[in-house]
């Protein structure tokens, strides 16, 4: 369980996970390859699905170590459903079974067969993907992701840090099986911190009430909430006194890292995970760049292709898996002369990280929140990560579109079989749940269904919220405006 992670075995991988920054590009690289050739073999002896691909393509248990990762087959979310039970390297683990675990397990963190943490993926539709790690897995990605909130901090200052039992509190969707709530939970607990979790779907009313009572020193969460929060303590007179805010789950722009930075004084850590790898890199100033965690991942950007093959899970081996943010990489330095003249130029310690690999975030999702304005004059929101994951059997892909303040719909595709009525039926039961917990019931909400969801014309996107807002003259034809 959770509670059972070792605090000074947690404290010392830490450490070493520190001591890592500190390497040579040549020592960093000789440290990938080693992983990288223990996971290729690992799943060449333990999945039937990657022996056969390997195979495939020549690649057999002696080539394994002489063969560039490029040459390997690519993995993505279709592939990885479709073979799941056969890819996995323990058979007691199907697909069909962590759903049934998934429906009927009362706690989200609780553990499957005492031994897997399951994430939940918040794909659009359809059958959920899920991304399970085992005890060791886990553990070794909750230090990536501790190392990310400390990033900059030196070990003893990270240790006076922990020392103090911060109080932290994190901003997001946390009623599932999403894996950074999850994991921020266990690692919270394994640093012996106290936390409070702030779900987006809690009326606004109750975050003043929250906060007031725990006044956290450190908040973690997705960075437009985090933003409505400094607002209202603003609005209310009621200053936080922040030590750092850990930005995650959304792209965070240029303007509001610097809005949260002036709002609480305080140092903003943008870190970048995802169900493939939940630590995968973090920025600690947007003139920098993202300092990729190259110790426990590979990323591979290819035609503009962005692919991970997570180093730590066994599992579940994840080789080269395509995901759909887009990278540009940029080589670790390697002129220590540069090193040399950056310290003395700053008067500091050198950076962290001079030899991981930096990338430029280029394309990510980034949507609007849907304000409405309610009865009693106040306004409430509805986050687009709260309207994520809508399993209906036979909805294809959905989206939401703000029609007014006090009414949006949704655009539903489904496919040939489908009923129309059932899929309604089930829609509008989730959607009123959400409603109910934000206390939005007045809020109008219908369905539309149409014959595709077609991507936005400019990015090539498909946005989970458009707006089609009707102005003064009721102008129905109004096009659809792409969310911010």
């Amino acid at each position: 369980m959770a509670d059972s992670i070792n605090f000074f075995r947690l404290l010392w991988n830490l450490y070493r996970l520190i001591r890592n920054t500190g390497r040579t590009k040549e020592q960093i690289e000789r440290l990938q390859k080693k992983k990288l050739e223990k996971l290729l073999l690992y799943a060449y002896d333990h999945s039937p699905y990657y022996r056969r691909v390997f195979e495939a393509e020549g690649i057999f248990r002696g080539k394994i170590r002489t063969t560039p990762l490029e040459k390997f087959p690519v993995l993505d979310k279709e592939i990885l459903m479709e073979h799941f039970d056969e890819l996995v390297t323990d058979r007691s683990l199907q697909q069909k079974e962590l759903l049934k675990f998934d429906e009927n397990s009362e706690d989200d963190g609780e553990i499957y067969l005492c031994r897997y943490h399951v994430v939940h993926s918040s794909g659009s539709t359809g059958t959920p993907r899920y991304f399970v790690y085992d005890n060791e897995a886990w553990e070794q990605m909750l230090t990536g992701i501790i190392r990310g909130a400390l990033w900059g901090m030196s070990m003893g200052s990270a240790l006076r840090l922990l020392a103090e039992k911060p109080r932290i509190l994190y901003i997001a969707a946390t009623d599932g099986r999403y894996g950074g709530a999850m994991a921020v939970g266990d690692g919270i607990r394994g640093v012996r911190a106290e936390q409070r979790f702030l779900d987006i779907n809690t009326p606004l009313a109750k975050w003043s009430e929250v906060v007031g009572e725990f006044r956290p020193n450190i908040i973690i969460g997705y960075p437009s909430a985090v933003k409505i929060l400094a607002e209202l303590t603003d609005r209310e007179k009621k200053p936080l006194y922040i030590r750092r805010v850990i930005s995650c789950g959304e792209p965070l722009s240029a303007g509001l890292r610097k809005f949260l930075e002036n709002a609480f004084h305080a140092e903003v850590i943008n870190f970048y995970g995802a169900s493939e790898s939940l630590a995968l890199g973090v920025e600690q100033r947007a003139d920098e760049g993202m300092v990729l965690f190259d110790d426990l991942n590979v990323i591979e950007v290819v035609d503009g292709e962005m692919y991970v093959t997570c180093l730590y899970n066994f599992t579940q081996p994840l080789i080269r898996y395509r995901i759909s943010d887009k990278l540009v990489l940029h080589e670790a330095k390697t002129d220590k002369k540069r090193r040399i003249f950056e310290f003395a130029k700053r008067n500091s310690q050198p950076r962290e990280a001079q030899f991981f690999t930096r990338a430029d975030v280029l394309l990510c999702r980034s949507e609007d929140i849907m304000w409405f304005e309610k009865s009693d004059g106040s306004r409430e929101c509805l986050h687009p990560l709260s309207m994520e994951g809508f399993c209906v059997e036979g909805l294809l892909d959905y989206q939401f579109c703000q029609t007014s303040g006090t009414s949006f719909e949704m655009l539903a595709e489904i496919g040939e079989s489908a009923e129309q009525v059932t899929v309604t039926g089930e829609i509008l039961r989730q959607v009123r749940k959400l409603l109910a917990d934000k206390n939005l019931e007045e809020i109008q909400f219908s369905v539309r269904f149409v014959g595709q969801i077609t991507p936005d014309q400019y990015t090539g996107n498909k946005p989970l919220i458009i707006r089609r807002m009707e102005d003064k003259k009721n102008d129905k034809d109004k096009h659809y405006r792409k969310a911010i």
